[in-house]
């Protein structure tokens, strides 16, 4: 796509400018760093356009502060396009310690829930699902379910999933797939996330 341009008109029916102000379905996956950062990013434009954002984070829990979240909801305290702000789950649910057990399932599935309200009630224009390939990749949300109620959803809502290993049912139905490959981090020399570049 050199300069923008299409390599294929669709005999669709639809003017440019109609194709140009269809909604877009988004997938950041794959095992490189970066694929929520982009989806912030992504966001930000939406902000700069006025439109409403909605971020639902899947994994990341109440205890995490990261950047991103206090730059979007200070940006719109500040008059802007309004940013609602979500988190589902304790954490990093692999990990979490004998007896400290949450039903992440049933967050993950009430967490789908209310974005299927949102969708029907065209409360956003913009959602970032955070993280949402894994309740997918866990069984806790069924993908069949999510391809339908995107590909079936009212208006122009752009929605952006983050997350490895995304569902190839999910790739395939997605306007816009980006894969994230990691060929060299800090991580790999033993040094630690930071704040600033991991959160």
């Amino acid at each position: 796509m050199p300069q923008g341009k299409v390599t294929a008109v669709p005999d669709d029916g639809l003017t440019t400018r109609q194709r140009r102000r269809q909604a877009v379905l988004a997938v950041h996956t794959g095992p490189g760093k970066g694929k929520s950062t982009a989806a912030f990013g992504m966001a930000l434009r939406a902000w700069s356009a006025g439109w409403p954002i909605g971020v639902f984070q899947f994994v990341k829990s109440q205890k995490w502060k990261v950047g991103e979240e206090a730059a979007l909801k200070a940006l719109g305290n500040a008059g802007g396009a309004p940013v609602t702000w979500h988190k589902m789950g304790e954490g990093w649910s692999w990990i979490q310690r004998a007896g400290t057990e949450r039903d992440h399932a049933a967050e993950a599935a009430e967490g789908w829930a209310q974005i299927k309200r949102d969708l029907a009630a065209e409360a956003y224009r913009f959602y970032v699902l955070d993280e949402f390939t894994y309740p997918i990749k866990w069984g806790w949300v069924d993908v069949e379910d999510v391809i339908e109620t995107l590909g079936g959803r009212p208006g122009t809502q752009h929605v952006v999933i983050t997350g490895r290993d995304a569902h190839p049912d999910l790739v395939a139905a997605a306007d816009l797939v980006t894969e994230m490959t990691k060929i060299k981090h800090p991580m790999d020399a033993g040094r630690k996330g930071q704040q600033g570049i991991e959160w």
